[in-house]
């Protein structure tokens, strides 16, 4: 069955070992923040770092694991059509917003709609790691500087992950306008066995 996560929303779920979960940009240039927690321990969740370390690249697709802070392989990522993802941004709040856009319509971000999925599961908001921002397209300049493009995925683009443990997965459909090309759709998803 799919799923459609609205636009500026967010979803969550468990995902067990050996299950696939496939993520769809149904209307393109989408991006979506993934975060990965270990169901049986909420301490253990994805890390950014770790898994810059074992997979040796800041560019982490197809082929690649996503590591956990404790270098256990979380997922395995078995397709990805568009190719372009970013583990170095966290998930936007209130006060990105603020710096950024120098906006007061600051709600829903992804962190609060992150939060707002994952306390059902006794996780808080300070536990959330730096997200896997699927289809977002940061690009570093020689100095080191960032940039945030607008992303490069296209309708129907997916990345499909395997897990390589019981875990509990949150999804937003992301709320940062400059991470979206200017505008905020729908992402989907599926469970495989």
């Amino acid at each position: 069955m799919i799923v459609r996560i609205p636009p500026r929303s967010a979803d969550s779920f468990k995902l067990k070992k050996g299950q696939r979960l496939k993520v769809q940009n149904p209307e393109g240039k989408q991006v979506s923040d993934m975060i990965l927690i270990n169901e049986h321990d909420i301490n253990e969740k994805l890390s950014s770092g770790k898994t810059f370390d074992y997979e040796e690249s800041v560019l982490i697709t197809k082929g690649n694991y996503i590591w956990s802070n404790r270098s256990n392989k979380m997922v395995y990522i078995v397709e990805d059509t568009c190719g372009r993802n970013d583990f170095l941004l966290a998930p936007c709040d209130s006060k990105t917003f603020t710096h950024f856009y120098d906006s007061h319509d600051a709600e829903p971000s992804c962190l609060g709609n992150l939060s707002e999925q994952l306390k059902k599961f006794g996780i808080i908001q300070d536990a959330i790691p730096t997200a896997f921002n699927l289809f977002m397209n940061v690009k570093m300049a020689s100095d080191g500087s960032l940039r945030v493009l607008p992303p490069m995925a296209g309708i129907d683009d997916f990345i499909e992950f395997r897990a390589e443990m019981d875990l509990i997965v949150a999804l937003t459909a992301c709320s940062a306008k400059d991470s979206n090309g200017g505008s905020f759709k729908s992402i989907a998803y599926e469970l495989l066995d």
